[in-house]
């Protein structure tokens, strides 16, 4: 299993060749301890790599040293963050240098995707066609240009890419009725998943609680109703006693695990290279998540690494955090603007019309109150009947435009209209 804190070692000396410059290495360097100032423990050094628990900066060719040892390597993320996807690729970038023997996973697409992902590493498929063929609008929904570089970085180097991800009509249908309710014949191949220790449960309930407050009336458990009016540990006491929380619990974990599966079967099939996993931070902090259910699967030889903005507080509270984290600025990102139209929803297409699986923070969707189990019937006076036909109207709207929506919640038929942002100026 895996044990925390793990940290990245401080070498007394180090000699290596290496030098990254995104993807390419030359020269021998000796490195020295770093210095250590504890006087300050905040993650404040943009470009730097830090320990979690105090803040010190660590050498960054040691880091890579280090990594390139491992069996798998997790790769944080928060989707919307250029930032977070250029310190992924840089981060590829620099192990590849070191273990040109590489594979690459991405929660970003589902199982059902993998023949795209072989065609374009093996550079059988243009840019275009590697989106519409693996999907992506549908699947995943944020901006590809963030991914793209990575992307890029493989076809270049031919480095393999795999689908971590199922689709998301199975995490859906297990938050509605329940690990146990689904066929086995209906579960993608997911083997049932480790239970979540305590510190995850109290987490998700944490995330549980936020849902419920952004969409008021949507839980169907009367005791969370209940503690609305008590203090937060009291809500959350109540929230994990209920039946929906724990169908919700199920669902992450389902995700996790066959996150995790997907990594550990690149692994055995390719056992001399290093295994890179690209998803989102929650699925790997504190240990939850992908690397508690690789440890269940065998695998504890893990790095979890994640990106975090400059001024984070580091200290025992973070301590366990990530092996290591990255400091990067967020004020690089700050007037990031869409492309294109983009509602910010996940979607998946049902009998009753396009359900939304999940709605994406400070999105056009969450700006006109859409959430999550919302059936949308109709958009621009056009009956909607699958994920396409929501996809074709969203990407004919103008800046500045209102698309009317119908959709349908519970028993209940409304109409929002969603207003979409008066430029697509930048990459989001």
């Amino acid at each position: 299993m895996m044990k925390y804190p793990r940290r990245i070692s401080r070498p007394v000396l180090t000699v290596f060749c290496f030098a990254i410059t995104l993807g390419t290495a030359a020269g021998c360097v000796a490195t020295m301890e770093s210095k250590v100032n504890l006087a300050k423990p905040a993650c404040s050094n943009t470009g730097q790599w830090h320990d979690p628990a105090t803040g010190q900066v660590l050498d960054a060719r040691q880091v890579f040293a280090e990594l390139a040892d491992k069996d798998i390597v997790l790769l944080g993320e928060r989707h919307t963050s250029r930032e977070d996807h250029l310190w992924q690729t840089q981060t590829i970038a620099g192990l590849h240098a070191l273990k040109p023997n590489m594979v690459a996973g991405f929660e970003m697409f589902p199982r059902s995707v993998q023949p795209a992902l072989d065609a374009w590493s093996n550079g059988a498929l243009s840019r275009t066609e590697f989106l519409e063929e693996s999907r992506w609008s549908e699947v995943w929904g944020y901006g590809a240009e963030f991914y793209m570089p990575m992307f890029d970085h493989a076809r270049l180097n031919r480095i393999p890419m795999v689908a971590l991800n199922v689709d998301r009509s199975l995490i859906s249908k297990v938050g509605r009725e329940g690990w146990a309710s689904i066929p086995e014949k209906d579960r993608e191949g997911v083997s049932t998943p480790a239970a979540a220790p305590q510190s995850y449960r109290e987490a998700l309930a944490r995330v549980f609680l936020s849902k419920m407050q952004h969409s008021p009336g949507k839980s169907s458990g009367a005791s969370v109703d209940d503690a609305n009016a008590l203090g937060t540990e009291a809500k959350l006491e109540s929230i994990m006693a209920s039946e929906p929380y724990g169908r919700f619990v199920q669902a992450q974990l389902t995700w996790d695990r066959a996150m995790a599966e997907g990594l550990a079967s690149a692994k055995r099939e390719n056992p001399d290279a290093l295994v890179i996993g690209v998803m989102g931070r929650g699925h790997i902090e504190y240990g939850h998540g992908v690397p508690h259910q690789l440890a269940a699967l065998g695998f504890d030889n893990v790095a979890v690494l994640i990106p975090v903005d400059a001024g984070t507080v580091c200290n025992a509270d973070t301590a366990t955090l990530a092996d290591a984290v990255f400091v990067v600025d967020p004020a690089a990102q700050a007037d990031v603007k869409p492309t294109k139209p983009r509602l910010g929803v996940v979607i998946e297409t049902t009998a009753k019309g396009v359900r939304i699986l999940r709605v994406a923070d400070d999105s056009v969707a969450s700006e006109a109150a859409l959430a999550a189990g919302d059936i949308i019937v109709g958009a621009a006076g056009k009956i909607i009947k699958e994920n396409a036909d929501l996809l074709s109207v969203i990407e004919r709207q103008a800046p500045g435009t209102w698309l009317p929506l119908s959709i349908r919640r519970g028993d209940e038929g409304l109409d929002i209209v969603a207003k979409f942002p008066t430029s697509f100026e930048a990459a989001q």
